[in-house]
């Protein structure tokens, strides 16, 4: 079962949509003030749908709160049509910004979409710790057995990438779009790029114990 935390201070739009989700085993716990769900917590939630116009403080200051404490992901639902609204809300820790009145099945999409995303971003997390590779996307920094690989901008994007991808293939197309930094795009550089990535972290291509090529396809990182 999925547990969604609700703010929203019209109980009949509450109990609308708690009802039509309740048939997909999402159950909505609805606090109709700020002030009631703070004290609460929201631990043991795997969700926030959070209104702003409340009673007390505004929900802008509400996710603004939250998000300082908790990384629960946060879906803002507001009749306030004013764009700045939106755009704040996901500035300071808002997930995702879906406008009222909207359909409950459009909610139910957004709650297990964000859920799902959540979900592999930590997965991710969790394989990394294990990984001899380390991304540290603060310092903009990839370590290898611990050691930080000195990298230009395009092997910090397709290493940054492969990482990501951890033990699953991804085709040349994929690490060329995601390369930014990769100016000639139809040359053989991804290749050079692999070379020298692998040259770095003393890997073989003929043998190698990371960086597997993937006939047809293109590349994939394993350990």
């Amino acid at each position: 079962m999925i547990n969604v935390l609700m703010i929203e201070d019209d109980p009949d739009f509450a109990q609308l949509l708690s009802e039509y989700l309740a048939q997909f085993n999402i159950k909505i716990t609805n606090f109709e003030t700020p002030k009631e769900a703070l004290s609460m917590g929201v631990q043991g939630y795997d969700c926030l749908i959070l209104d702003l116009t409340l009673p007390g403080i505004d929900g802008l200051e509400v996710c603004r709160e939250i998000r300082q404490k908790n990384n629960i992901p946060i879906i803002v639902s507001s009749a306030r049509g004013d764009l700045s609204d939106k755009v704040v809300g996901l500035q300071i820790g808002a997930d995702d910004y879906l406008p009222k009145p909207y359909d409950p099945k459009e909610m139910y999409a957004r709650i297990t979409s964000l859920i799902r995303r959540t979900k592999r971003t930590e997965n991710f997390s969790n394989e990394n710790i294990n990984s001899v590779f380390k991304i540290d996307e603060r310092r903009h920094e990839i370590s290898y057995q611990n050691k930080v690989l000195t990298l230009t901008p395009a092997e910090y994007e397709i290493l940054e990438c492969l990482i990501q991808q951890h033990s699953y293939s991804v085709s040349r197309e994929q690490l060329v779009n995601r390369c930014k930094s990769l100016k000639d795009k139809d040359s053989k550089s991804l290749d050079v790029i692999i070379g020298r990535l692998r040259a770095k972290i003393n890997d073989n291509s003929k043998s190698p114990k990371h960086i597997f090529s993937v006939r047809g396809i293109g590349y994939k990182l394993i350990g």
